[in-house]
């Protein structure tokens, strides 16, 4: 156990009531995720705990206060700035300092991974044309690769975004949902909308689509297409079949970046059918030109309880692993 004094500056009141929050509760949350005790009087603080975990609480201090002169701080905020400052990439500062930052401009503001992982699987999608994003819910596998096509949109690196997902859900088909193509596809493209929504704004958005900008289609369409200048997500890859996942990625043509995202541990598929994302992450692991990222629990960037509800499925599925 080591203790570690730091003072945060300017020494100003309210800046120091934002920072603590309300009796103190911003103070207790990091000591809680971070195990680590923390006393203060006014702007001097005492941080006590093992190495690394000092190290990385008084990282996150002084980044939380700097944020407190232009924004008010909540408990999201905080559990977002320590997931961008964990122990492991806080210990590991050299990554950090020889790698270019990546950070996407859009209309509501700047869009930058939390995280090495997140700020990897960016730089790998600006410089690759083909890469793959897996991991588990709330790892900001789709909506990142949803702002690096808007980016590239706007920038005119290519002329069109075609947004594409499995219209597999809990055994249920297409034919069975009520209205035209686009209102049956809708409640399986809503996870994009939503980002595409949040990023440009819904008018946008919509008359995008209307001008064929924006395409969104079932991965079923995507047959017999070749798509040049055009930046391709393909999402919940984890319900493809291994047919379907080698059509798609056949259909990349000239000028095209295709990402393709997806958690192995939430397939929808019936049993006696293999995962294509499964599937291809084995036969295409050693092509140079394609990209991996693989994500962890410890990458969630959503309420803290979901990285623990990760944490706990895959500690269950080792233990009955190792039980067998």
């Amino acid at each position: 156990m080591i203790s570690q004094e730091i003072s945060l500056l300017p020494a100003d009141n309210g800046r120091l009531s934002n920072f603590c929050g309300q009796l103190d509760t911003h103070l207790r949350q990091i000591e809680k995720r971070l195990q680590v005790e923390i006393a203060n009087r006014g702007n001097q603080f005492k941080v006590t705990g093992v190495d690394s975990s000092v190290k990385a609480a008084c990282a996150v201090m002084q980044k939380l206060f700097a944020s407190t002169e232009k924004e008010q701080l909540t408990a999201e905020l905080i559990h977002l700035a320590m997931q961008e400052a964990s122990i492991d990439e806080i210990l590991d500062t050299s990554a950090a300092v020889t790698e270019p930052y990546v950070a996407i401009k859009t209309k509501f503001g700047l869009i930058k991974g939390r995280g090495a992982n997140q700020q990897a699987y960016l730089r790998k999608i600006v410089s690759h044309d083909i890469n793959f994003g897996v991991g588990p819910a709330g790892t900001g596998k789709t909506y990142l690769a949803v702002a690096c096509a808007i980016n590239a949109l706007q920038n005119e690196k290519v002329r069109k975004i075609i947004l594409v997902r499995p219209a597999v859900e809990a055994g249920e088909k297409l034919g069975f949902l009520p209205g035209d193509m686009a209102q049956k596809v809708d409640p399986y493209l809503r996870p994009l909308y939503d980002a595409l929504y949040e990023m440009l704004g819904f008018e946008r958005v919509e008359k995008m689509i209307d001008k064929g900008i924006i395409e969104v289609a079932p991965l079923a369409f995507m047959r017999g297409r070749t798509l040049n200048d055009a930046f391709i997500i393909l999402d919940e890859a984890q319900n493809t079949t291994t047919e379907q996942i080698k059509m798609f990625l056949t259909r990349v043509g000239f000028g095209s970046t295709a990402v393709v995202t997806g958690d192995i541990t939430q397939i929808d598929l019936p049993s006696e059918k293999m995962s294509g994302l499964r599937y291809v992450l084995e036969v295409l692991k050693d092509i140079e030109g394609i990209s991996f990222t693989f994500f962890e629990a410890r990458d969630v960037v959503r309420h803290p309880l979901v990285q623990r509800i990760v944490t706990a499925y895959e500690a269950y599925e080792q233990k009955n692993k190792a039980d067998q």
